[in-house]
């Protein structure tokens, strides 16, 4: 065996440990639409949902439990969006 053949085994071995590693790390695009789909519905709940929490503070001032029951719903989906795009 010499230097050459040496070095193109090495060469081989890298590059298939890349291909593995990018495959483990990098799903690419999710595998089902449906997910991306419900992700972009959750956002823009999560976007409509804080927009509202932000109006209610200021317009009524006095009504503190109906801001943060929408506050606090508009971040819970933020939460599940967050789930979906790590996890699946």
């Amino acid at each position: 065996m010499n230097q050459e053949d040496v070095d193109r085994i090495i060469a081989e071995a890298v590059a298939e440990s890349k291909k593995e590693s990018r495959k483990k790390w990098h799903k690419g695009k999710s595998s089902s639409n449906n997910i991306e789909t419900a992700r972009k519905v959750l956002n823009w709940t999560f976007m409509v949902g804080f927009v509202a929490a932000v109006v209610i503070y200021f317009a009524l001032p006095e009504q503190r439990v109906l801001f943060f029951s929408i506050g606090f719903g508009a971040v819970a989906l933020k939460l599940i969006e967050f789930y979906l795009r790590f996890m699946f």
